[in-house]
């Protein structure tokens, strides 16, 4: 009944390919607390403003703003603690190595509902976009507009 609609929850973050460039991508668990799951199947989440971060062999993400359960009780979770992110070690030690790399940063791109019901969250390693790339993506979009509408 419920998995048809769960698995339906897609939350992008569109501003990320436009201003960084993807190197990598990761798909990571989440680690969650009562009635954050339940809004995040509602599409109740904000990834836009997130980011990632290592700390002690450890992935988390901050800023992941998941508003609170509107039939929550005083058992509801705050919008915007940080989040323990899942990944195999071997994983975790491939992004650890590349963000010694000067200018490296993980970004949240897309968070969904697995086949399973479990959150799941994409990560890119990414670098951030000089102005000039930016209008190139701006301009190679505009014309990838244009040949579309001729056909």
């Amino acid at each position: 009944m419920a998995s048809n609609i769960s698995n339906k929850v897609e939350i992008k973050n569109r501003k990320a390919s436009f201003e960084y460039q993807f190197i990598d991508t990761f798909t990571a668990g989440i680690v969650l607390r009562g009635t954050e799951m339940k809004s995040i199947r509602m599409g109740k989440a904000n990834i836009s403003d997130a980011h990632c971060y290592i700390t002690n062999g450890e992935l988390f993400i901050k800023n992941l703003h998941i508003s609170p359960y509107e039939f929550g009780t005083h058992y509801n979770h705050e919008p915007l603690r940080e989040r323990k992110l899942l990944l195999q070690r071997k994983e975790l030690k491939k992004i650890e190595n590349k963000l010694k790399d000067v200018g490296l940063t993980i970004i949240p791109t897309r968070l969904f509902i697995s086949d399973k019901g479990l959150a799941k969250l994409n990560i890119a390693l990414a670098k951030g976009k000089k102005l000039y790339d930016k209008r190139e993506s701006i301009k190679s979009r505009d014309t990838e507009r244009q040949e579309s509408r001729k056909f």
